[in-house]
């Protein structure tokens, strides 16, 4: 029974995951954008990087997302030199984009730095006796 369990929780992982990281990966964009104005064919590389390996892309939903923003103002293009070839298409932060990126940070990723949160993902992360517990409680309900 245990193992049916490992391969539902992971299933479910999956699946949670996949919602996750589809909204992580305008983070990641605007956060890199925010450093430094960017050729859209190198941030697939960066957003692998600066996500420790859990969001991985490729150009053309990094393009989707670009036009995407902007068209809402998010973000503008810049042909410049390129150092080798012809000149490319570097995008950066609108004022809006960055006032998005300021909220957005503030709202739900400083969230994480509460030591009230700290704590609790720190207990998540321990096997302790509240997972006991439930497990406990759980196996007196169904029995």
């Amino acid at each position: 029974m245990p193992h049916k369990n490992l391969n539902e929780v992971h299933d479910l992982l999956k699946k949670w995951e996949k919602a996750y990281k589809k909204g992580l990966l305008s983070f990641w964009l605007l956060l890199l954008l925010h450093e430094k104005p960017a050729y859209p064919y190198g941030l697939a590389e960066a957003i692998r990087e600066i996500s420790q390996g859990t969001v991985s892309t490729d150009e053309q939903s990094i393009y989707r997302a670009l036009n995407r923003f902007r068209s809402m103002g998010l973000v503008k293009c810049e042909l410049m030199k390129s150092p080798i070839g012809p000149q490319r298409r570097y995008f950066c932060l609108t004022k809006k984009g960055t006032d998005l990126l300021r909220e957005f940070t503030r709202q739900n990723i400083l969230v994480f730095e509460a030591p009230s949160v700290q704590e609790r993902v720190q207990t998540v992360l321990q096997k302790g006796a509240a997972s006991f517990q439930l497990e406990v409680i759980d196996d007196v309900h169904q029995t």
